[in-house]
């Protein structure tokens, strides 16, 4: 067994391996669950050949920000502020694969065009909305995910504002209605 410095720095470079293997795991899960929801829209609007593999590998690249927003802003953030910045990361990364996917390459996987308010047929306000909403779901459940794997604090919401009782309820009982999250990742002493 490793002592002093030396196994300090072996323990931190696994808890840092294990926290990104965590992290691409989540990125995976919450693709791959959007994909899924796309692939069921698609497929009940009839429009089953519209559906793309490329749109699973988008998925996961947009769960990036959402994953790495929801461990890295600041625990004080309301969760409705966190949403909006991925919001706003998710639709300039749907923006830029849209670019390359759907004009460049000319893939056709999606297209705004017909929206109000749409650039170049990538992006829309009422998508990116539909992304906030979205960012509202998967930031506490891939809290909730990363605590059930790593332990610490459990992941806990309030209710906009300060005071008693709002800090009551955890995550499922009523998670989704708070919009302020109290976390903290960090395992208990030991």
């Amino acid at each position: 067994m490793a002592t002093g410095a030396a196994g300090a720095l072996h323990s931190f470079r696994k808890k840092r391996a294990g926290g990104w293997v965590l992290s691409m795991l989540l990125w995976t899960w919450g693709g791959t669950a959007y994909f899924l929801l796309e692939v069921a829209y698609k497929t009940l609007r009839g429009e089953p050949e519209r559906i793309s593999w490329t749109m699973l590998v988008l998925a996961i690249v947009l769960c990036i920000p959402v994953e790495r927003a929801g461990e890295g802003l600041p625990w004080e953030m309301k969760l409705s502020i966190q949403a909006l910045i991925c919001a706003g990361l998710v639709t300039l990364v749907e923006l830029a694969a849209g670019l390359v996917l759907n004009v460049w390459l000319g893939l056709g996987i999606w297209d705004y065009s017909r929206l109000p308010f749409n650039l170049w047929g990538q992006i829309c306000p009422q998508f990116a909305a539909i992304w906030w909403g979205l960012c509202m779901v998967f930031i506490p459940v891939f809290d909730w995910m990363r605590w059930l794997v790593t332990g610490g604090k459990q992941p806990r919401w309030r209710l906009a504002g300060k005071g008693a009782g709002a800090n009551f309820f955890p995550f499922p009982v009523s998670g989704w209605i708070f919009m302020k999250r109290k976390k903290n990742r960090l395992p208990e002493n030991d």
